[in-house]
């Protein structure tokens, strides 16, 4: 009989199961001594050009992008694309891009994609020289704004054109999403990946383990990773509103004892499910904690990818 009831309970617990998958959320944020240790792809401006209203706009736009005042320098940029004759097609293209690069340092993907797709930047190759980077550029916005389609035949591009950063894009990828299947595919050719997945695996709690804990005793499951309080508060609850239900069995009061029996099993089985939750929510702080510092010293960000700024 005592196997059996053990037996239901893992049964009943199992239709509570958590998915392994992480869901992490890793971010970069850019400053103005990173984007100054960055060379310009253009030539600087001459003077007879710098003397120029158009000139003069896009100076001013420069010095706001170099200390990441890029509202500013996006309204000084599109200033001088308006006063720039049209024959100065390099400096129209340079204006461009660094309004491109602007938005997508300010995170305003679509506006970025608008001006990759409505100006002359869309008739660029290879030739121009910040063209790796715009091809980055393009992949981690349309990432960003969740069209893994475009993204995909932009790296599909990038593996004919640029091939090392587009296996390095592939395993930003994977990293970002917290793929770990992936990465431990990814892992022999790769001793960074291999440090991380090592740090992860010693680390990491079971959401199975932390479920089984709590089937068992309401709450351990949540010491097990850590939430002291919340563990208190559900043995406490528990214990609770099984005082109360065997009680108004006892005294007769069927009604009352039905419905405490009934906040008693919603507690308890919601207990189950949320102990595998938040084993999930650590491993998921625990891979953002070992994964950001990572893929900003190995460059992982496709931000971090970009050769050129202002």
């Amino acid at each position: 009989m005592k196997k059996l009831s053990i037996l239901a309970l893992l049964v009943l617990a199992s239709c509570f199961r958590v998915g392994h998958e992480l869901e992490p959320q890793l971010n970069f944020a850019v400053q103005d001594r990173y984007l100054k240790s960055l060379p310009s792809p253009f030539t600087p401006l001459t003077h007879e050009e710098a003397a120029q209203d158009w000139g003069r706009e896009d100076r001013i736009g420069l010095g706001f992008a170099h200390e990441l005042d890029l509202y500013q320098a996006i309204t000084s940029f599109k200033r001088s694309s308006f006063l720039i004759p049209p024959s100065l097609t390099d400096r129209r293209l340079q204006l461009e891009y660094d309004t491109l690069l602007c938005y997508y340092y300010g995170r305003k993907y679509s506006e970025a994609l608008y001006t990759y797709e409505s100006g002359p930047l869309y008739t660029t190759t290879t030739s121009f020289t910040p063209h790796q980077d715009l091809i980055i550029i393009l992949y981690d916005s349309y990432l960003n704004l969740h069209k893994p389609d475009q993204a995909d035949t932009v790296l599909q591009y990038m593996q004919t054109t640029y091939p090392k950063a587009a296996e390095k894009l592939a395993l930003s990828k994977v990293l970002l999403k917290g793929d770990i299947p992936a990465l431990q595919q990814a892992a022999p050719s790769h001793p960074d990946i291999q440090t991380l997945l090592s740090q992860y695996e010693q680390g990491k709690k079971s959401t199975t383990t932390a479920q089984l804990l709590n089937t068992f005793i309401p709450g351990s499951g949540y010491l097990y990773v850590g939430q002291t309080q919340s563990a208190i508060t559900a043995f406490l609850l528990n214990g609770v509103f099984i005082w109360a239900s065997a009680y108004f069995f006892h005294q007769g009061n069927t009604a009352a004892g039905i419905i405490f029996t009934s906040l008693e099993a919603g507690w308890y089985f919601g207990g189950i499910y949320g102990a595998g939750q938040e084993a999930k929510f650590y491993n998921e702080r625990l891979y953002e904690r070992l994964a950001t510092p990572m893929m900003n010293e190995n460059r992982y960000f496709p931000i971090l990818m970009l050769k050129y700024a202002f």
